[in-house]
């Protein structure tokens, strides 16, 4: 009876010292993670920097093109001879006030152009004219009438269609197709 209790006791001691061993390594791992948290005095700064780097990026893939075309490139004005002031796309948005751009919620302030069907309403497009500005032109189709891939700017006036923007060729990205 004395060998089979010493047995037991000697099991017993031999668990708690394996139990007492692996508290004694999860508390000294959760003190050195914690101790490397709590180390951290620009957290703030670093989460503002992430931040900032994942806007980056989103912005970054904002304007990275889905597909390229060539086309004629033209303009035309709320006030052309077959012109109603209404957009095919956007009937509701009146442009005989003269406003040849649209507030977009993802892209901002762009300006607007006619296309054919092949890009559907609320594409956003960019493409370059020196002529109009140094910067590329980001715009978004809200009207129709043109065939193939060629694009129509619409422009304050036909007077400044036919000086600014002429008719040539232009290359464009399809940043965004359709709402």
């Amino acid at each position: 009876m004395i060998k089979k209790f010493a047995k037991y006791t000697y099991l017993s001691a031999k668990i708690i010292i394996v139990l007492i061993a692996i508290f004694i390594i999860e508390s000294s791992t959760s003190k050195t993670n914690a101790k490397v948290e709590n180390e951290n005095f620009n957290r703030n700064v670093d989460l503002t920097t992430m931040s900032l780097k994942v806007n980056e990026m989103a912005e970054d893939d904002l304007f990275t093109a889905l597909d390229t075309f060539t086309g004629q490139l033209t303009g035309y004005a709320h006030d052309c001879p077959l012109c109603g002031g209404t957009l095919a796309c956007a009937a509701s948005y009146n442009v005989r006030d003269r406003r040849d751009y649209y507030p977009d919620k993802e892209y901002g302030t762009v300006k607007i152009v006619a296309s054919s069907k092949n890009l559907s309403c609320g594409s956003i497009i960019r493409f370059n004219k020196p002529s109009l500005s140094s910067e590329p032109i980001i715009a978004i189709v809200l009207d129709r009438g043109v065939p193939g891939n060629n694009l129509d700017l619409l422009v304050p006036t036909e007077d400044y269609a036919i000086r600014n923007v002429g008719r040539s060729t232009v290359t464009y990205d399809v940043l965004r197709k359709g709402w």
